[in-house]
């Protein structure tokens, strides 16, 4: 695997092993009023590096795009409308961790890890 790659999911591994919400769960400057945008994260959702992060049914993974190779898997569970708490083992670090992400906008997911790492996801 080339090295950058590695840097990637090494990143993205540190990045999902734990978050805390930001602030306020509320959006500001949303177009699309909250009761109508999804208040589930159930899906698949992208990092900035492309990296795909899958909520389903309770069960959380992370995989490559190149390879679709498994760099994360867990479990999720909501914690309040709008809040998700993740708990997941890194395949990579072979660390386990808690994030905490906020749903702030339809298509926004904005995460805090354990170590204070902040970081978006984007929903596909």
């Amino acid at each position: 695997m080339k090295i950058r790659t590695s840097f990637a999911l090494l990143l993205v591994a540190a990045s999902l092993s734990a978050c805390m919400s930001f602030g306020s769960s509320t959006p500001t400057n949303v177009s699309t009023p909250l009761s109508s945008a999804p208040k589930t994260v159930e899906g698949n959702w992208a990092d900035p590096n492309g990296i795909i992060s899958t909520f389903q049914a309770g069960a959380f993974t992370t995989r490559t795009t190149d390879s679709n190779q498994l760099l994360a898997s867990g479990t999720y569970t909501s914690t309040s409308p709008g809040l998700v708490e993740i708990n997941m083992t890194s395949l990579v670090r072979k660390t386990q961790s808690k994030v905490n992400c906020a749903l702030v906008g339809p298509n926004q997911l904005n995460c805090t890890s354990d170590s204070g790492a902040q970081f978006s996801l984007a929903r596909r």
